[in-house]
C-alpha cells in the first residue's frame, strides 16, 4: 500500500494552489445624476412692476351723441405694491390707446389713469379693487369735445406664472364729464388681460 499521493495534500492548501489572497476590488455602482429641483414660485408682492395689457372697450356717450360704440384697447402700466401679509396696497399709472368711434364727438383715442389698489394675498394670486383719477383724450368730430378729466373704479386679479412674471386681468369703469363741450358725458368700460414683469 502506497501513500505517495497523500504527500501532495499539504501543497494544495498553499497560496500557490489556493489562488491569490488579494481581493478583487468592487466597482462602485454608478450614481444617477440628480435633476435640479425648480424652486417654488413664491408670492411676495412687494416691489415695482411694469406690464402691457390688451382688451376690449365699450363707450356709452350721453349728450348730443348717444350712440354706443366699442373697440380694442391696448396699453402699458407701472405699479409699486407693498405686501403687508394678508393685504397688499399699491399705486400706479396706466396708459391705454383706443380707437373707439364716438360719432359727432370724434374718436376716443386714449385714456390715462393714476390711482391706487388694495388687494388680498392668496399666496401666488392676489385679488384687488382699484380706483383713482382718469383722463380721456378725443380727436375730431363736429362737437370738438377735446379732453376730459374723470375717475375710474375697478376689480381685478393677478397671479404668478414664473418667479418674476405675472398674468393679470381686470375690469374698469371710467366716467368723464369735463369735456370742452359741456353737453357731453362719457362712460366707458374696459376689460383687459395683462402680462407683467415684477422686479
Amino acid at each position: 500500500m502506497t501513500f505517495k499521493p497523500l504527500i501532495f495534500v499539504p501543497f494544495l492548501a498553499t497560496p500557490a494552489f489556493a489562488g491569490s489572497l488579494d481581493q478583487t476590488p468592487v466597482e462602485p455602482a454608478p450614481v444617477a445624476p440628480v435633476a435640479p429641483v425648480a424652486s417654488p414660485v413664491t408670492g411676495d408682492w412687494t416691489g415695482p412692476s411694469v406690464g402691457v395689457q390688451l382688451g376690449y372697450g365699450y363707450a356709452d356717450p350721453d349728450g348730443p351723441e348717444d350712440e354706443t360704440s366699442d373697440g380694442a384697447v391696448y396699453g402699458l402700466n407701472a405699479y409699486y405694491d407693498h405686501d403687508f401679509g394678508n393685504w397688499i396696497a399699491g399705486a400706479g399709472v396706466e396708459y391705454e390707446g383706443a380707437d373707439i368711434d364716438l360719432g359727432e364727438a370724434g374718436d376716443l383715442e386714449s385714456m390715462a389713469r393714476v390711482g391706487g389698489r388694495v388687494g388680498y394675498d392668496l399666496g401666488t394670486t392676489m385679488v384687488y379693487g382699484q380706483g383713482g383719477y382718469a383722463r380721456a383724450m378725443t380727436d375730431g368730430g363736429s362737437l370738438d369735445a377735446g379732453d376730459s378729466n374723470g375717475y375710474y373704479v375697478g376689480v381685478g386679479a393677478e397671479t404668478y406664472v414664473a418667479d418674476n412674471v405675472t398674468l393679470s386681468g381686470d375690469v374698469k369703469y371710467n366716467e368723464f364729464s369735463d369735456f370742452d363741450n359741456d353737453d357731453l358725458e362719457l362712460g366707458t368700460t374696459t376689460a383687459t388681460v395683462g402680462l407683467n414683469y415684477r422686479f
